[in-house]
């Protein structure tokens, strides 16, 4: 018998508004995306990531990656280059009142003593997923999933129940998963590092040459001594 495949493509399905964290997440699923005649479009939502130039680096290489394909690249954090650094500041600090409850120092202060995979992710997750599956109703399209699920120092029960929330969300108490409602949103759970993704992933990133990040993004994320500077100048 036939091995089946860890990937599996739900029925219907022909398009696809694939949430980017960065580049070199994107490049093997979008590799496989079109080779299952599947149209990927990469919508750039990660308002969590910290500094500025950090956003600004990952944002740029995941712009490069779409544009060398030639699929349909969407930027939404705000930043659209008319108004400077405010557009990014506006949605970073819209994601940090989220993560955080408020922007007081002792809140913040909480949400930084959160181990990863903790809470603190899980409310990342379904804040970035919400947005993606706003887009996706708004464009029309039906089916939306992330390269979150790609990272192995992510948690993919959290990522697949923020994902599906977010779906219930924005259907208004209807995850889309009976597949009765033509007009659902509906999330591809979906593990990303299975059937040589993985493997696939970082043979790209050399061909590539991305830029390869050494955190998650987030100001919590960061090496200690960087995120106890950071936190003591911002409170």
């Amino acid at each position: 018998m036939a091995k089946q495949p860890a990937i599996v493509v739900p029925e219907g399905c022909k398009r696809v508004l694939l949430h980017a964290c960065c580049a070199p997440c994107s490049s093997a699923i979008v590799e496989w995306l079109l080779a299952h005649a599947i149209e990927p479009v990469i919508y750039y939502y990660n308002p969590n990531i910290y500094p500025q130039t950090e956003y600004e680096i990952r944002k740029n290489e995941s712009k490069r990656h779409a544009e060398s394909l030639g699929i349909t690249w969407i930027d939404n954090d705000g930043n659209d280059g008319n108004d400077g650094n405010d557009g990014w500041q506006r949605s970073h600090d819209a994601w940090r009142h989220d993560i955080c409850g408020g922007l007081e120092p002792s809140k913040i202060l909480h949400a930084a003593m959160e181990p990863e995979r903790g809470k603190r992710c899980e409310v990342c997750f379904y804040h970035r997923l919400l947005q993606t599956a706003r887009k996706a109703q708004e464009l029309g399209i039906e089916w939306f999933a992330t390269t979150l699920a790609s990272s192995r120092w992510k948690n993919l029960e959290q990522i697949n129940a923020a994902g599906k929330a977010a779906a219930n969300d924005v259907n208004g108490g209807n995850d889309g998963n009976d597949g009765n409602d033509g007009n659902a949103i509906r999330f591809w759970a979906q593990n990303w590092r299975k059937d040589g993704l993985q493997e696939r992933r970082n043979q790209l990133l050399k061909e590539y040459e991305f830029y390869n990040q050494t955190y998650c993004g987030c100001e919590f994320s960061m090496h200690p001594a960087d995120r106890n500077d950071r936190l003591q100048r911002k409170g």
